[in-house]
């Protein structure tokens, strides 16, 4: 390649200054243009920089035709033309690019060399592979990287590292991990947070302990682990030593342990976790009021929820689909309809299936069973909202909360999906409530179908054959039940007490500093039963035998 006259370089420094001034795509169009009448479009150097500027607005196609002026792209540029498209998710694109510089770019010094690329190369080509879930592709990718004499940078390392865990090969990236000779925190939290989204949470415990300079983004790791793999006690116990070991929590972290606060109701935490992003600014963000409207919804506290949405200066569709939803989970059924007709008034954000999920619930719980009907029926037409199995099971409960068991029964076997053990759950208990034995033998017999392992479906297929006189049926599914030397789930509730949540299984000894609570059990039966007969029934009562006594 010929040098570049003193004269040429001059004028491309010159708009690399004004390139670099550019504050909009606006302006970075118009300073391109500029390079198109100077010619120096084609130079590798100024294309370099704009495709630099267009990654940066998020503008990966205007970058692309940048790249595709220039003749013979050097290696800065093609690293350049990698990084956008995969910082743009156009992995595929990224690696194309990496194909054709291999072809095109001659070999180093001139000799017959690998002409692969350098480290500036290998982060963003590692980030394609691993988004493509490519791991044969990031294996021949690793390889050139050995080739290339790469393999010794940090951030190339870490880069495979984080490739092999999003392809799902975790030994691999063990190797690499153990093979390195420095390190760094981005080296063990791309570790841990691999185990950690697979639910592999004793390897993920296991580095993080034995892990010395611990950041913030490791203990965010190990509390988002715990809160996806359902053990929420554990997500609030690290929260908690995150901060006795003097960790801020950062609008991550906070994410991260709010659905475990909502789970287990920890209010108390919650109420702190918003008082903190209230000093710190952080409630400008959505994402961090939507997690908090979501906890406050669950743990019974709507109206804080409710504040925290009329509040906010931007709602996206989380926003509004966390209120309609918390609403008809409290039985604000009207409301819930009324938010929804506000949202499609205001026109700035469009429903999605989550929204007609609350929405469709609202309206079963209500009774409102046209508005449910016209609402299920204009999700697809009105809003290209396509109902899925969640769907359909709010309208089964709303025909059968409406007493139209046998439409309900018709819409479940015309789903275009195979029906869950909710609906039918949700059939069932239409049926019982309406006195449908027919279709309640129906609904249970498919229940135990889908669930043959939960012996409290067998216990409900038997009660339903007896409602229906079918005694030898009721013989049968009893034999089964006790053959099976199965017990049904025992149910559990939790409360929170002295900022501690505590956890009550039925049948299990509460022990002494509980065993109070008895005595409190039987004296609230007994007012009930004053008020009411009907809570003497059998079904109602409390059996204080099942707690310990002082």
């Amino acid at each position: 390649m010929a040098a570049t006259s003193p004269a040429v370089r001059q004028l491309e420094d010159a708009l690399i200054a004004r390139l670099r001034a550019c504050a909009t795509f606006r302006d970075l169009l118009s300073a391109h243009g500029h390079a198109v009448r100077l010619c120096l479009s084609r130079s590798s150097y100024v294309a370099t920089q704009i495709v630099h500027l267009c990654n940066a607005h998020g503008r990966a196609a205007h970058a692309a035709r940048v790249f595709a002026q220039v003749p013979d792209p050097n290696l800065h540029l093609y690293n350049a033309m990698i990084k956008a498209y995969a910082q743009n998710h156009l992995h595929r694109d990224a690696v194309e690019v990496y194909v054709r510089m291999l072809r095109c770019l001659p070999p180093p010094w001139g000799g017959g060399g690998f002409s692969g690329g350098d480290r500036f190369t290998y982060p963003f080509l590692l980030k394609a592979c691993g988004g493509l879930a490519a791991v044969e592709l990031g294996n021949q990718v690793h390889a050139h990287v050995v080739r290339s004499g790469c393999e010794a940078h940090d951030i190339v390392q870490n880069s495979l590292i984080e490739m092999y865990t999003r392809c799902g090969d975790l030994s691999l990236a063990r190797r690499v991990f153990d093979g390195m000779r420095n390190k760094d925190a981005v080296s063990w939290n791309t570790l841990i947070s691999a185990h950690a989204r697979l639910g592999q949470m004793r390897k993920a415990r296991a580095l993080f302990d034995s892990m010395s300079d611990k950041t913030v983004v490791s203990w965010t790791a190990l509390v988002s682990g715990y809160t996806a793999v359902g053990d929420f006690a554990g997500a609030i116990e690290v929260f908690r030593l995150m901060q006795m070991e003097g960790f801020e929590p950062d609008d991550v972290s906070i994410v991260a342990v709010l659905p475990a606060c909502a789970q287990l109701g920890s209010l108390e935490l919650g109420r702190w976790l918003y008082a903190y992003c209230d000093k710190r600014g952080m409630l400008r963000k959505a994402y961090i009021c939507n997690a908090l409207m979501e906890m406050y919804a669950k743990c019974g506290c709507i109206d804080q929820a409710l504040q925290l949405f009329h509040g906010m200066p931007d709602k996206d569709v989380i926003s509004w689909s966390t209120a309609i939803g918390g609403l008809a989970a409290h039985g604000r059924a009207r409301e819930a309809v009324r938010l929804f007709e506000a949202m499609d008034r205001e026109g700035k954000v469009r429903p999605n299936g989550v929204t007609f999920v609350g929405l469709l619930s609202a309206c079963s719980h209500a009774g409102l069973l046209d508005d449910g009907l016209r609402y299920f029926d204009s999700m697809k037409d009105a809003y290209g909202v396509e109902p899925v199995v969640e769907h359909y099971g709010c309208l089964v409960d709303l025909l059968g909360r409406s007493g139209r068991i046998r439409r309900a029964l018709d819409t479940v076997r015309g789903m275009p999906v195979p029906a869950d053990a909710k609906i039918w759950g949700s059939l069932l208990s239409a049926c019982r409530s309406h006195g449908d034995v027919d279709t309640a033998v129906v609904a249970a017999e498919q229940l135990v179908e889908l669930e043959p392992g939960d012996v409290g479906n067998l216990v409900m297929l038997a009660n339903v054959y007896a409602a229906a006189r079918r005694w030898g049926d009721v013989a049968r599914t009893r034999k089964e039940i006790r053959s099976r030397s199965t017990r049904k789930t025992p149910g559990c509730s939790m409360i929170e007490v002295d900022n501690v949540v505590r956890e009550f299984v039925a049948g299990e000894d509460l022990g002494p500093e509980l065993g109070g609570l008895a005595a409190v059990l039987d004296i609230l039966a007994s007012q009930l039963a004053a008020h009411d007969e009907e809570f003497v029934d059998s079904d109602w009562w409390v059996d204080a035998n099942v707690f310990a006594s002082d």
